[in-house]
């Protein structure tokens, strides 16, 4: 199979589970590549795709967004996963509702959606961003489970081995 894994990332998270997803496919024995939404231009050469964003109060990023829009028809034909990175509910670590994330994944119907908890590193933020994250109570820490990520990509790579 070949795998398109594209991820909107603001500082630099979402892009590294991205990048451990890819990983374990390529494990797996998958062709993958690793695009920026903004560079995708065409989604055409792939079986698989696989696609996330950072949430920024509960929105997948603009750039997510706009990459589900232009290939909306495309994708409809082809198997889709989706994943989205944030710290609603960090460090509690409750659930979060994937489909909470807007509009963005009424374009596609993706096989699964899965929400990973992610990293809230002051120093890599704006002061309007500390202050929104101090606002809504943020905890300082990296609250990514890379055996959560690990477990996520091996079924992505189990499905796909079950549907060949």
């Amino acid at each position: 199979m070949h795998i398109l894994v594209t991820a909107a990332s603001k500082h630099g998270s979402a892009h590294e589970i991205a990048e451990a997803i890819a990983h374990r496919l390529e494990d797996a024995g998958h062709s993958v590549d690793v695009v920026a939404p903004a560079a995708v231009e065409s989604v055409d050469p792939y079986d698989v795709v696989v696609c996330g964003s950072a949430v920024y109060i509960l929105q997948w990023m603009d750039e997510a967004k706009s990459f589900l829009e232009r290939f909306a028809e495309q994708l409809k034909t082809k198997r889709v996963w989706a994943f989205s990175v944030g710290m609603n509910g960090v460090p509690k670590h409750a659930p979060q509702d994937p489909t909470r994330i807007g509009p963005a994944l009424t374009h596609v119907l993706a096989i699964d959606k899965h929400t990973f908890a992610g990293r809230y590193k002051p120093s890599l933020l704006s002061l309007r961003e500390r202050s929104v994250a101090r606002l809504a109570g943020v905890v300082e820490g990296d609250f990514r489970d890379w055996s959560e990520v690990e477990a996520w990509a091996d079924s992505i790579a189990a499905e796909l081995s079950d549907k060949d």
